[in-house]
């Protein structure tokens, strides 16, 4: 069985106000000196097929042992092909990685989810699925987009490959403390506008390297109703603003999420539950800086450039901008500055990856796509994040739906989130994505790739351009 951190004790806070990651902080520190990183003990990492080959090698290499290997997980995402024959991997690299991680977990006793064991998928949608994400852990991989994790209040961040060999080896790494900001959303969605829309909002109005060295705390009224997989969403794309991490207090609702998944701690559910609910920033705590976003007039947001602060809301007109990376950006988009991106013809549409690949993304899609069909020049992928998302889909009837509209339902992986498998646009083709990233060549090489919710990929696949979810929606916020 593999286990998680529940301290016997919870931290002491002494007289000094503390906020959540201070408090997560101080509780994995195994030696700090003055003047060096902290030895911080990691719970638990993450392992996919492209990021840790190295480390692997690194421990034959010094003759060094698994630390822990019921403190790992890995599964297979990146370089998987996600057609129905998926098990023939055309790709020699992508075939390599994906051998060499079954050699991997084999020789050195790892447990491994392989394609049909009805947990493979992305890791950070099999982690939190699976119940091994939990409050107050810290967690790696060797992934940028491990934050995703935060939602649950845990600490977690991507690694680089050779620091993944030192928490094989040790079970801890060197880091200095990052700072803390506080991002507070306040105000309620209109319907048909998402968590995606309000972290692109952030991302827009901070900018890229806006968070820099800092964890981001989550919190306001918005977020307080954000279902835990609207949370993953948010905490996932803080890695584009710069953040090291993203995290948000867990409450009622994490933990109802939580609860009799296969690896919760059910059989000590008071006990974690004590800790749990200690881990709420102090009133009166301080932070290394602070934002408010009202979000209660807030649009669907749509990228027009080539990396994610480039997006404004749907209804608006791509800005004027004389620096050269805007310049850059809509020259290799084929766009105007001083037009709407509204109505910008689409070749292509995506939903799935880590940022929107989940049962509740799926079924906005469904729903918004039900007795519809989608436009006759658009090719769309419908990708669930996991094997156990893609049964959900089938169980509900969603896949029928996908099929009826003309879209493509996939088996479960990154798929065309990035040009690492089968999965992508061809050059000069035009992309409306639920992915994170739209840096020029993600999706392939040449493409173009606007990032936007769920719901508004679903409209405007219908649509055959870019257009506003929103009219699909009732004042209830149900799809009508």
């Amino acid at each position: 069985m593999i286990k998680k951190y529940i301290p016997d004790q919870q931290p002491s806070t002494g007289n000094m106000k503390k906020n959540i990651i201070d408090k997560i902080w101080d509780a994995h520190i195994i030696q700090q000196q003055k003047g060096h990183p902290a030895i911080l003990a990691i719970d638990f990492c993450l392992v996919h097929e492209v990021t840790s080959a190295q480390a692997f090698d690194t421990l034959r290499q010094k003759s060094l042992s698994i630390f822990n290997t019921k403190s790992l997980l890995a599964t297979v995402d990146h370089s998987i092909p996600t057609r129905k024959n998926r098990h023939e991997i055309f790709d020699q690299m992508a075939r390599a990685q994906v051998q060499k991680l079954r050699d991997n977990t084999l020789e050195f006793n790892i447990p491994f989810y392989d394609m049909d064991s009805t947990h493979q998928g992305i890791v950070h949608v099999v982690g939190p699925e699976l119940g091994i994400t939990q409050p107050g852990m810290t967690i790696v991989c060797g992934d940028s987009h491990t934050a995703t994790h935060g939602a649950f209040g845990a600490l977690a961040f991507g690694i680089g490959t050779s620091t993944v060999g030192h928490v094989f080896a040790s079970g801890c790494l060197l880091m200095n403390k990052p700072k803390v900001m506080k991002v507070e959303f306040i105000g309620d969605f209109q319907p048909g506008v998402s968590a995606k829309d309000a972290i692109m909002k952030l991302i827009a109005k901070i900018g890229i390297g806006g968070a820099n060295g800092h964890v981001i705390e989550y919190t306001g009224t918005a977020v307080a109703k954000m279902s835990m997989e609207a949370r993953m969403t948010l905490c996932n794309m803080s890695i584009e603003c710069g953040a090291v991490a993203g995290l948000i207090a867990p409450d009622t609702m994490t933990y109802d999420y939580i609860f009799e998944k296969k690896y919760s701690p059910t059989s000590h559910w008071s006990k974690a539950i004590e800790y749990w609910n200690s881990l709420t920033s102090d009133k009166g705590c301080s932070y290394n800086q602070e934002i408010s976003i009202n979000i209660t007039h807030l649009k669907p947001m749509v990228s027009w450039g080539t990396n994610p602060q480039q997006a404004i809301e749907i209804d608006q007109i791509i800005p004027h901008d004389d620096n050269k990376m805007a310049i850059n950006a809509l020259d290799y988009v084929k766009l105007s500055a001083g037009n709407k991106i509204e109505n910008t013809p689409l070749d292509w549409a995506f939903v799935g990856s880590c940022t929107n690949g989940r049962i509740e993304d799926l079924r906005i899609t469904a729903a918004i796509l039900k007795d519809k069909k989608i436009a006759d020049n658009i090719t769309f992928y419908i990708v669930p994040g996991s094997e156990q998302v893609m049964a959900q889909a089938q169980a509900e009837g969603l896949v029928e739906i996908f099929n009826a509209a003309g879209a493509q339902f996939r088996m479960p992986g990154c798929s065309m989130c990035l040009g690492m498998n089968d999965d992508k646009v061809p050059a000069g083709k035009r992309c409306i994505s639920s992915t994170n990233r739209n840096f020029i060549g993600r999706q392939g090489t040449g493409s173009i790739t606007h990032l936007a919710s769920p719901a508004t990929v679903a409209a405007s696949a219908i649509a055959g351009k870019i257009v506003s979810p929103q009219n699909y929606f009732n004042a209830n916020g149900e799809v009508q």
